[in-house]
């Protein structure tokens, strides 16, 4: 059982935001140099050295990958002193490695961290994802639902016609059946090439992002970032589990996982308070991206506390190194 009282989620999240910040830092000189690996390297490198700075006995639970596949901040790396409360971390040291190599927008360094034990250990498979922002009753949105029924449903609940409803829906071959059945209904579609933690945090902001839900399939590590940041802002998530083959039910097996089917919400993902950060990479809807000019360089970071609520914008300029 996890002890959630240790969790000092206010001393903690200070130090949360600089470890984003450093990933982002460290892969701004990669900004549209094309190499997705080094950007992705680089942002683990500083990520990891400042991790092992804070006072936590830290496992990372969601990370690059397995042990033999990842050689920093992989499933089950122990960070942090050593020092301080046991907790569970999430990461993307840099979601978004291709925009990043592309200089396109929504690039972004993520974190969440947790009591030990309170993190859905998602193993690296794809999960079904529907998402939908703060302020509606519990099941507005199911995954039962079609996706059109999704989308009238929504439009009931928010007082609006169908065609006044934005989903973000990852650009995959994938979903192109997802994709026209939404398009039935005469609601917009946002497609992303990439970046579905980014798509889900916009659900949590619509009137300033114009997004009302999202919708579509894409890693299951990343689905458990989002509900983290959901859990702080506001809104609902529901997540499945999708297996293409049995070395991938074997991987959730590994993670303790024994419900194949299950359908898990927001608050199954996440079970006590978490506490998550985000910093910008290239500029984008929800962050603003990496600046530089001559002798400095700025970066904005949201910070998120589910404990209070509390969601903060940070700004921080740092001479050019």
């Amino acid at each position: 059982m996890a002890d959630v009282t240790e969790f000092q989620d206010r001393l903690l999240s200070l130090g949360l935001a600089r470890v984003s910040e450093a990933a982002a830092l460290a892969s701004a000189k990669l900004i549209g140099r094309g190499d997705e690996k080094a950007a992705d390297q680089a942002a683990v490198n500083a990520m990891r050295d400042q991790l092992n700075m804070l006072d936590i006995a830290g496992v990372v639970v969601i990370g690059e990958g397995e042990r033999d596949e990842a050689p920093m901040l992989y499933i089950g790396e122990e960070v942090g002193t050593g020092n301080g409360p046991a907790v569970d971390i999430a990461l993307d040291p840099l979601e978004g490695t291709t925009l990043t190599a592309k200089d396109m927008p929504n690039a972004l360094t993520v974190i969440a961290m947790a009591p030990r034990g309170t993190l859905l250990h998602a193993p690296d498979v794809y999960m079904e994802k529907l998402a939908i922002g703060p302020g509606y009753a519990r099941d507005t949105v199911t995954l039962d639902m079609a996706p059109a029924q999704r989308v009238r449903a929504l439009a009931r609940a928010k007082g609006v016609a169908a065609d006044e409803i934005t989903v973000c829906i990852l650009e995959r071959p994938r979903h192109e059946a997802l994709i026209a059945e939404v398009r039935s209904t005469g609601a917009a579609i946002r497609l992303i090439t990439d970046g579905d933690v980014a798509g889900v945090i916009h659900c949590a902001e619509s009137e300033i992002t114009g997004i009302d839900m999202y919708m579509g399939s894409g890693g299951a590590p990343e689905g458990v970032l989002a509900a983290s940041a959901l859990k702080c802002m506001g809104g609902q998530i529901y997540g499945k589990l999708l297996f293409r083959n049995d070395d991938e039910r074997s991987r959730a097996y590994k993670a303790g996982i024994t419900d194949l089917n299950r359908i898990y919400t927001r608050d199954e993902m996440v079970t006590a308070d978490v506490i998550f950060a985000a910093t910008g990479v290239t500029q984008g809807s929800i962050l603003q991206g990496i600046k530089i000019e001559p002798g400095w360089v700025t970066t904005e970071t949201i910070l998120m506390r589910s404990k209070t609520g509390s969601v903060r914008r940070m700004l921080y300029k740092s001479p050019m190194k």
